[in-house]
């Protein structure tokens, strides 16, 4: 009797271990998809939260408020050098910091913020490079900034990079330098830097710019489809001047990369809009000499359009004359009519 009940007890003592282990092993999956649960709903919203695009901001006052806390006056310069380390600063620290890089949700998800990223990146490598070039030497044979050659190749450097090093940290770095040739140009006792605002350093940057805007407008208009006149002229029988002319393949911006190029081109006119009012400042005995300071401001209306609010949730390519909007459209008509007086402006700083 004795020896049954023992067994029966230690029958029950086993039924109540592997029931307690199974529920033990169904709470803890529920807890697991639960946090998986939650960590996906708190990616969606910082998603949300990191793809808003930052604000504009005031070149002037920007440049005033660095000048005061560098306690100089703000020389010839300072406004475009300024300029170029406050869009720097808001690429590395807006909200989410810089994503083209991430690795983990919700970055790794995100395709129109690193686009937006890639455009104003460009327009920094591209100032950079002219300010090596040309604004800072005074002539051909002119000895090179020691600072500006670090900004320029710093502001190229992997924009992918995670680590070892960070891309975050190379940009940095160029910020770094460029503080350094703003401290040396703005010094009272005897600038050790030099900003030339002459008219042909401008057109040379200029001329880099009207190709960059030139693709960019293509490439927008692009999302409607449209023969390819390069192929068109390589089918028709140009020897025969009543020969009928073929269409070439059509040219179409894939639809998964549409939204890609549209803010790209945000991007790079987020970036433009706040050069051109520094160029506005730094510039303006030649552009008043040249009677161009009407261009420069009219290139900065046509920015200025560029950056308006977005009602839509997503990017809309609608035909050319259907029902649905094309953003794609809009952008680069607005990107055209900047281009145009671009070739405008250049045109009066080539004159005597």
């Amino acid at each position: 009797m004795l020896s049954r009940l023992k067994s029966y007890f230690r029958e029950r003592k086993e039924d109540v271990g592997g029931s307690t282990g199974s529920s033990i092993g169904s709470s803890l999956g529920k807890i697991l998809v639960l946090l998986l649960v939650v960590y996906l709903l708190v990616t969606i919203v910082l998603g949300i939260i990191w793809s808003d695009e930052p604000d504009t901001f005031s070149v002037r006052e920007h440049t005033r408020t660095l000048a005061n806390e560098m306690q100089r006056e703000p020389v010839v310069g300072f406004a475009t050098a300024s300029t170029m380390m406050r869009i720097g600063e808001t690429l590395l620290d807006k909200p989410g910091g810089y994503i083209s890089n991430d690795l983990f949700p919700p970055g790794i998800w995100m395709d129109n913020m690193p686009s937006w990223e890639y455009g104003v990146l460009v327009q920094m490598r591209d100032l950079s490079r002219a300010m090596r070039q040309d604004i800072s030497r005074s002539q051909s044979q002119s000895s090179e900034d020691r600072d500006l050659t670090v900004v320029e190749p710093q502001f190229n450097f992997d924009s992918g990079s995670w680590a070892l090093p960070s891309t975050e940290g190379e940009y940095r770095r160029g910020i770094s330098a460029l503080r350094s040739y703003l401290d040396r140009l703005s010094r009272p006792e005897q600038p050790d830097a030099q900003f030339f605002a002459r008219a042909d350093n401008l057109d040379s940057w200029l001329a880099d710019l009207q190709t960059r805007l030139g693709s960019l407008s293509r490439t927008l208009g692009e999302s409607v489809g449209k023969p390819s006149v390069q192929d068109a002229m390589t089918q028709t029988d140009n020897a025969d001047p009543l020969a009928e002319s073929i269409d070439g393949e059509e040219v179409k911006t894939p639809w998964t990369l549409r939204d890609n190029v549209f803010y790209e081109a945000r991007g790079a006119s987020w970036a433009l809009l706040h050069i051109f009012k520094a160029i506005e400042v730094d510039f303006r005995k030649v552009l008043n000499d040249k009677n161009a300071l009407t261009s420069v401001r009219q290139i900065i209306i046509e920015l200025e359009g560029t950056q308006g609010s977005m009602w839509s949730p997503m990017i809309l390519n609608g035909s050319g004359f259907g029902v649905l909007a094309n953003h794609s459209l809009t952008m680069a008509a607005y990107l055209s009519r900047a281009n145009a007086s671009i070739i405008d402006l250049r045109e009066l700083l080539s004159r005597g």
